[in-house]
């Protein structure tokens, strides 16, 4: 009897001791979260331990996502807008993803055959961009372009082809296809930005489809589809004809057809006013990185908001221009918005695997093209077009029946150009 006492009694300290030091673990673990929890709330990945521009972010969020603080936002009203080329994704492949599918389709397509006038005009820029001069004076634009060589495919053919094209090694680099050429700290921001109730839109100069297209299992998690505002080409169905869509009925045997026009480019002012149309409220957070974003800049900063622009400072790790990024600061310095410098700000921009390498039809003996003048950056070129679909001054929005209408202002506004193209933008 005394045995079998014993052996309970031992039992039920062995039990106990067990549970004890089970509940010890538990806290133990509750409390190495707490510690580690402050640090991820106050961090964000790929952004380098001492940037003040992520600093001053995360402080605004804090703010903004605290009920307690007079800055207070509801999560009905907390909008961020990030431009595209330049600010999440990069545009010196050589130039802007949009104008370089421009100058695949109508030079290296062997199953499509280009106007001569545009194969003629894509030869020019591409040998342009490629050897880091300035682009082409021309009455055309890629926009316009593109929407011409595109005109008769369905939307989904039109999808693929972007799709297939995003597969190819992004020029300028190694180890990267146009697919990944994402902006690692900026993908982590939108994230951060979603998880702290913020939804998050996409205003870019690119045609919107390409930009969705992109953001396809990358983005998309974070930014939706129907959350991408971008420039917009014209569509009919099969047995349209020559009817306005406004007085045909679209029938059970028709398809969408890329139409053949471009309709809008989304660049400057019309940013804000796509920004009105599009989502109907004012954002309270701007990210771009070029003076074709400076238009929603302004605005947000009107209203209250906050904005931050890229700066394309970085000449190692990027396609960089130094003279570009300072005259920019000093722009966005004057309207109030926050500059992220590229090279200071970014503990990495497309991941340690990405090299940046000098293109072969760049002279051996020539400057690394970061230091070359805005004026011989592919970036500059990019402006050009609609490439920098940020830099075009909204008046030219409606070019859709007019390529010259598309071309960029900065074309004719030599002293904006640089900015434009400032992302790397």
């Amino acid at each position: 009897m005394k045995k079998t006492i014993a052996w309970l009694l031992t039992a039920v300290m062995l039990t106990v001791t067990a549970c004890g030091g089970a509940a010890n673990t538990g806290a133990q673990t509750d409390a190495a979260d707490a510690d580690t929890s402050p640090q991820a709330a106050d961090s964000i990945p790929y952004w380098t331990e001492d940037s003040a521009a992520a600093e001053s972010i995360v402080s605004y969020v804090k703010a903004v996502t605290d009920e307690s603080s007079e800055s207070f936002v509801p999560v009905e009203d907390r909008i961020a807008v990030f431009d595209f080329d330049g600010t999440l994704y990069g545009e010196l492949y050589p130039t802007y993803f949009d104008t370089c599918l421009m100058m695949h389709r109508a030079l290296h397509d062997e199953t499509y055959e280009a106007p001569a006038n545009i194969r003629e005009y894509a030869g020019i820029l591409e040998e342009a961009v490629t050897h880091y001069q300035p682009e082409p004076d021309s009455k055309l634009s890629s926009a316009q372009c593109s929407a011409e060589m595109f005109k008769g495919l369905t939307y989904e053919q039109y999808c693929e082809y972007i799709r297939n094209y995003m597969k190819e090694p992004a020029y300028g680099f190694e180890g990267m296809a146009y697919a990944d050429g994402f902006y690692k700290p900026m993908t982590a921001l939108v994230q951060y930005l979603a998880e702290n109730d913020f939804t998050v839109f996409i205003s870019s100069g690119s045609e919107r489809t390409i930009v969705r297209e992109l953001i396809r299992g990358k983005l998309d998690q974070w930014i939706p589809f129907d959350r991408v505002i971008g420039s917009t080409f014209s569509f009919n169905a099969t047995n349209q004809g020559d009817k306005d869509g406004r007085k045909y009925t679209y029938a059970a045997n028709d398809e969408v057809l890329l139409e053949g026009n471009l309709l809008v480019k989304n660049q400057k002012a019309n940013k804000v006013f796509s920004i009105i149309n599009e989502i109907g409220k004012t954002p309270v957070l701007v990210f771009g990185n070029s003076s074709g974003d400076l238009a929603m800049g302004q605005y947000v900063v009107n209203n209250g908001g906050k904005g931050y622009m890229l700066l394309c400072d970085d000449t190692e790790r990027d396609y960089g221009k130094l003279d570009v990024a300072a005259s920019f600061a000093a722009d966005c310095e004057k309207i109030g918005l926050e500059t992220v410098s590229m090279k200071n700000d970014f503990a990495t921009i497309y991941g340690e695997q990405v090299k940046k390498v000098q293109a072969q039809s760049e002279p051996a003996a020539e400057t690394p093209s970061e230091e070359a003048p805005a004026e011989n950056v592919p970036a500059e070129e990019a402006p050009a077009e609609e490439a920098p679909a940020e830099d075009a001054p909204a008046e030219e929005a409606p070019a859709e029946e007019t390529p010259a209408e598309d071309v960029p202002a900065e074309e004719d506004v030599p002293a904006e150009e640089e900015q434009e193209l400032q992302p790397a933008a």
